[in-house]
């Protein structure tokens, strides 16, 4: 049931018209207050707790990600949604003592972080 809830979601993330990601203030604050701590800032898997999970936290700019962004745009947003479920990202952020806050995701919050993270990634060599 997720799985297809994660691709119709997908799909409606691709659809929309994008926003440039320069543009796209609300998906960069998203990815900085939710996923930087993991992430970093350069999407590389540099962020503060990017080795102290297990498995560490990838870089999201190598080839090999870029391709399966390519061939399942869902992939950002089955992150949020499925992650969190099999505790990998809770786990990893209570073992550390950080707290992030919930966030009630709205479709918008979705396509506006797909779009920002999909054109950071996409320009980043």
């Amino acid at each position: 049931m997720k799985t297809a809830f994660v691709a119709v979601l997908g799909a409606l993330l691709i659809a929309q018209p994008s926003v440039s990601f320069a543009d796209n203030s609300n998906g960069k604050n998203l990815y900085s207050q939710r996923c930087a701590v993991c992430h970093g800032a350069d999407i590389k898997g540099s962020g503060p707790l990017a080795r102290k999970s297990n498995p560490p936290t990838p870089d999201l700019t190598t080839s090999a990600f870029k391709k399966r962004l390519s061939e399942y745009p869902g992939v950002i947003v089955s992150s949020i949604i499925l992650r969190p479920n099999g505790n990998l990202i809770p786990k990893t952020l209570q073992e550390n003592g950080v707290k992030i806050p919930p966030h009630a995701w709205s479709v918008k919050d979705l396509r506006d972080l797909h779009d920002y993270m999909s054109g950071v990634i996409s320009i980043k060599r």
